[in-house]
């Protein structure tokens, strides 16, 4: 299973490109869904994603595009997961948001890769059960 973060799906979605101009993470996560790769959005990701759009045909174009993908919800136990991980990493000195660690409780508790090219979680990976996607 790999679950998206919010970098990669605004990547793909809000911010397209194509060509030679096209983000690595675009094409890796296109390639992904070609191939039939077990995918899944975090709850708080699909918030994200549609937050602060303007245009009511684009949200739904965009809600449209988003709605094939499985969403995984929170639970208490995830959010309280997400609360060591948070307080783990302030202790080490790393500032990291309550959202990426919801993110990455989310990773843990269903086992999955979490795709993202946001740094944050590189460095929250050194200190929790947290397993990158890295592309071959």
């Amino acid at each position: 299973m790999i679950l998206v973060d919010t970098s990669v799906c605004s990547l793909a979605f809000r911010r397209r490109r194509s060509g030679s101009n096209e983000p690595d993470e675009v094409r890796i996560f296109r390639d992904l869904i070609e191939a039939d790769e077990e995918i899944a959005l975090p709850g708080i990701v699909l918030h994200e994603i549609l937050s602060g759009i303007r245009e009511k045909a684009h949200f739904e174009r965009l809600e449209e595009a988003l709605a094939g993908f499985p969403v995984m919800l929170a639970t208490q136990k995830t959010h309280i997961e997400a609360a060591r991980i948070a307080n783990m990493c302030r202790s080490k000195g790393i500032a990291i948001s309550a959202v990426d660690c919801l993110i990455a409780a989310l990773a843990i508790e269903h086992n999955a890769q979490l795709f993202t090219s946001d740094r944050d979680f590189v460095y929250m990976a050194d200190h929790c059960a947290l397993r990158l996607f890295e592309s071959k």
